[in-house]
């Protein structure tokens, strides 16, 4: 059977409430299980979804090494502090945090793949080196948090098609998409080319 015509079951572990830095929100656990495959994300909810315009949401694959360590190798936490910092200027919105390191290779193999990029590899060539594909996201649990949250229009903070591709595979219509570009600082910047030349996505150019 095609994996992409499987049901993916939601569980809704947990919710609290959540303050932070940006403002009051509501955190939530989510798990996806489908063809025996588990996933998990944390969803961060401020304000009501429902109404025009629609919400903004934001879908973040984890990064320990920018979101926790402020790497500037990549632009994962200045994506994050970017969404974070629309979302609560609106008082509403969605982040939608999944557990997927290194574009869901893990992460004992993103510093392998670090490792490879010091020798001159990009991340793209990086990835493939190590048997990997350049991505290996799917992008199915966001969908169906979106569907729990009853949420069928978008304003979708990213620079990957493959996210808008996705939600509008699921049912959600993407109205809008908003530019998330960090600042293209030197150590970042091979970067983000390789996303854009190699991966689609849709950034200026450097």
């Amino acid at each position: 059977m095609n994996q992409a015509v499987i049901p993916l079951r939601l569980h809704k572990v947990a919710e609290a409430e959540f303050p932070s830095h940006y403002g009051s929100f509501r955190i939530f656990g989510f798990e996806g299980v489908y063809s025996g495959r588990r996933e998990e994300a944390v969803v961060l909810k401020m304000g009501e979804l429902a109404g025009d315009p629609p919400p903004l949401v934001r879908i973040h694959s984890q990064c320990l090494t920018g979101d926790v360590f402020h790497s500037l190798r990549c632009d994962c936490r200045a994506q994050l502090e970017i969404s974070l910092e629309r979302i609560a200027a609106e008082k509403r919105g969605l982040l939608i945090y999944e557990h997927k390191e290194g574009r869901g290779i893990g992460l004992l193999n993103k510093l392998r793949a670090y490792e490879l990029q010091d020798q001159g590899a990009d991340t793209v060539e990086a990835n493939e080196r190590l048997g990997f594909e350049a991505d290996l996201r799917n992008y199915r649990l966001p969908g169906e948090i979106l569907r729990y949250f009853e949420v069928t229009r978008v304003r979708l903070l990213s620079n990957n098609p493959m996210k808008i591709q996705a939600l509008e595979k699921a049912g959600v219509s993407v109205v809008e998409r908003l530019a998330c570009e960090a600042v293209p600082l030197d150590s970042r910047r091979t970067y983000l080319n390789t996303k854009r030349d190699k991966m689609g996505h849709l950034l200026r150019r450097l």
